[in-house]
């Protein structure tokens, strides 16, 4: 019986013992193995894998401690922390800097018990004291892209890591493709800040900055409604300070910022506290916020302000193709989701200022398709027709000289020749609605309120409606310009209704007791890269009738109308005439403008133009001839010739014998046709009825019978 039992102790506990032997001899050997040892072996299966020479030159590590933190029997198993010290990962051949990146140290604890499921579980990767050299050359070739060897079977291997740790570091950019050299470093926080007191800070810090480059009133809009518009509140703290310098094309950059100081690549409850301020030229990018979710900022969720001399100037560092503005503030929410199939970005609730008017709306910013793709509403409830000017391409030459982009005007052209910007038509799409429901502007200019759809496709722009108040009245219009074509293509369809002639020129008193109004229609297809080329290669149509309103010299000076002013100064000198009514028939063909009726009624006498305004060369072959409606004016019974150009233009009276008003009466009657083109005009006045140009119409349709023409003595026509 006891030798029974001692076979059993013996074949029970012998193994027993066996194991844990073995144990306690692993634990010794590993406790006391050298692991600096395995550094051959990881520097080249390293170096393999990434394609470039890699090294750890300092000591090898490993030491073992439980985690209190974990549960269950993961407590219980001591955890080995390993630490490689003094690493160097060396760059490509061509680069100019022999080391991609130096680290005082790598360290990370390895969960033992997924190890048995061929799984690599490292909960936190410290860097210690980083230094990494990016670089990039012309050629477009970057330090940063590694040749991974390739595998003809997958490793049983995965790799779960959860969280990157850092400390101070450096960093150098150098990419010759873009331009810009940048100078990094990294300190930590003498203490961790809370993460609501820096985006006080910021928040404070770039409103200050936005008064500085729009005004006071820019920093009072931004802050308008702050509470409500701030990132939510988190319990992460910034651990990190951080300081840049540099160029970027040829602009010099300089920032600073904050950071925390583990980032998690997984866990999306544990968000990581981003801020920056940094200033490239005269244009500054502030933010501040979190990311959770560092693989695809899926969860990027940032106060976002930008701020500059134009938003135009944006352009390089975002990749959005903005117009030329005045100085601008904004301040909104971006959020962002990157994929390499496309990425989208939304700037939520934006708001700011451009020069003195305020824009507020939603915009987002898609990569996916063919081109990048610019959509949302924008919109104004008071706009500065100042600032709304180079938008249009309406900003003066002395701005255009200002920004050193100004074309000389020749001396001998009215039409400006300045190109239009169109080589950044094609670098996005973009589908945006912009409404400013109040436009402040000079007195001289009654435009009320604006309107517009704005699409780009592949270079091809369309304002479609483009619609605003103008003097009481409603401009509606479509327009078309292909850039994607040279020359650029262009089509205008654009009705007038309804303009009040004392609203459309506030400032001439003759005309403040009128009740008469402007309609108009106007199609044209032109092409070319600038105003003079359009005008000067269009074709089509264009109708204005006018009603009761006043006429002179002092008004067609205000309005920039050289060749108008001449006529009026010829035909009545500097007094203002009434104009019973006004009715215009142009037809185009490739800049060649003809009348094909052209009357103007006044008081005194009944007015025709016949020729035609090359607006090609800018030459005028204009017939004037009035017919007077008694003899207080002589001078209106002497036709005249326009000639010369639109700069210079040549008003003379016509050799010959006058046309008597019979004549003139007579040549009326053929104006059947292009008088019952403009009768729809006359419809769309209010009180058709009673509007003057239906009579003065009905009488060129039906003119009275006329007498034979008389031929006056050479002396009469002198006068």
């Amino acid at each position: 019986m006891a030798g029974r039992r001692s076979k059993l102790v013996w074949f029970v506990y012998t193994p027993l013992a066996i194991v844990v032997l073995l144990v306690v001899v692993a634990i010794v050997v590993i406790a006391t193995f050298d692991w600096n040892r395995l550094k051959p072996t990881i520097d080249d299966r390293v170096s393999q894998a990434i394609g470039r020479p890699f090294a750890i030159q300092g000591d090898l590590s490993v030491s073992w401690a439980r985690d209190p933190r974990e549960g269950g029997l993961a407590a219980l198993v001591p955890w080995p922390r390993l630490e490689a010290r003094d690493i160097v990962i060396a760059n490509p051949d061509w680069a100019k800097q022999p080391q991609f990146a130096q680290l005082d140290a790598v360290r990370f604890r390895l969960a033992p018990l997924p190890l048995l499921a061929h799984r690599v579980e490292i909960p936190v990767l410290y860097l210690v004291h980083p230094r990494v050299d990016l670089e990039r050359d012309a050629q477009g070739r970057a330090t940063w892209t590694f040749q991974f060897a390739a595998s003809d079977q997958p490793s049983p291997w995965q790799l779960d890591l959860r969280a990157i740790g850092f400390d101070r570091g450096q960093i150098a950019l150098d990419d010759a493709a873009s331009k810009t050299t940048l100078q990094v470093t990294m300190e930590t926080l003498g203490r961790a800040i809370p993460y609501d007191q820096i985006v006080a800070q910021q928040s404070t810090a770039a409103r200050e900055q936005a008064g500085k480059t729009v005004g006071a009133s820019a920093r009072e809009a931004l802050a308008k409604e702050a509470d409500r518009e701030q990132p939510g509140h988190t319990s992460a703290a910034y651990q990190f300070a951080w300081q840049a310098t540099g160029h970027y094309q040829g602009a010099a950059v300089k920032g600073s910022g904050k950071t925390g100081g583990v980032l998690a690549l997984q866990q999306a409850d544990q968000p990581f506290p981003l801020q920056a301020d940094v200033h490239v030229g005269d244009s500054h990018i502030a933010l501040v916020g979190t990311l959770t979710d560092p693989l695809h900022l899926a969860a990027l969720d940032i106060r976002l302000w930008f701020s500059g001399s134009s938003m135009a100037k944006l352009y390089p560092l975002i990749g959005v193709t903005l117009p030329d503005t005045p100085p601008y503030a904004t301040e909104g929410h971006l959020k962002a989701n990157l994929s390499r199939s496309g990425s989208h970005y939304s700037y939520q609730h934006f708001r700011g200022r451009v020069g003195g008017s305020d824009l507020a709306g939603d915009l987002a910013f898609d990569t996916g398709g063919p081109r990048p793709k610019l959509s949302g509403k924008v919109a104004s409830q008071l706009l500065r027709f100042a600032d709304l000017a180079p938008l249009i391409g309406a900003d003066s030459n002395a701005q255009k000289q200002q920004r050193g982009d100004a074309t000389p005007q020749p001396a001998d052209k009215v039409l400006p020749v300045e190109p239009f910007r169109t080589d950044r038509w094609r670098a996005m799409d973009a589908d945006v609605a912009f409404d400013a429901a109040r436009i402040v502007r000079e007195a001289s200019l009654p435009i009320d309120n604006l309107s517009t759809h704005v699409m780009m496709d592949n270079g091809v722009l369309h304002l479609d409606p483009l619609t605003f108040g103008l003097a009481g009245g409603k401009i509606d219009s479509r327009l078309k310009l292909d850039g994607s074509r040279t020359p650029m293509q262009g089509d205008i369809h654009l009705g007038a209704r309804h303009l009040k002639l004392k609203q459309l020129f506030p400032t001439f008193q003759p005309m403040q007791t009128s009740f008469g109004e402007i309609n108009g229609d106007a199609a044209l297809a032109a092409h070319g890269n600038s105003v003079s080329e359009l005008m000067g290669s269009s074709s089509g149509e264009v109708k204005l009738l006018m009603n009761d309103g006043a006429i002179s010299k002092a008004l067609l000076e205000t309005a920039g109308l050289n060749v108008g002013n001449v006529i009026i100064s010829k035909l009545f000198g500097d007094k203002t005439v009434k104009i019973h009514c006004a009715a215009t028939d142009l037809a185009a063909s490739n800049g060649l403008y003809q009348t094909r009726l052209f009357v103007f009624d006044t008081e005194d006498a009944t007015i025709r133009i016949d020729g035609t305004v090359n607006f090609a060369n800018e030459q005028l072959n204009l017939d004037v001839r009035p017919d007077s409606k008694g003899l207080r004016l002589l001078s209106l019974r002497s036709p005249l010739y326009v000639k010369g150009t639109l700069k210079n233009p040549d008003v003379g009276v016509q050799p010959g014998p006058l046309i008597l008003r019979g004549g003139g009466a007579l040549a009326l009657g053929v104006l059947a046709a292009p008088v019952a083109a403009l009768l729809p005009l006359v419809a769309a006045s209010k009180g058709a009825p009673d509007n003057t140009c239906v009579s003065v119409l009905e009488q060129m349709r039906h003119p009275p019978k006329a007498g034979p023409a008389v031929a006056k003595p050479p002396a009469a026509a002198a006068r």
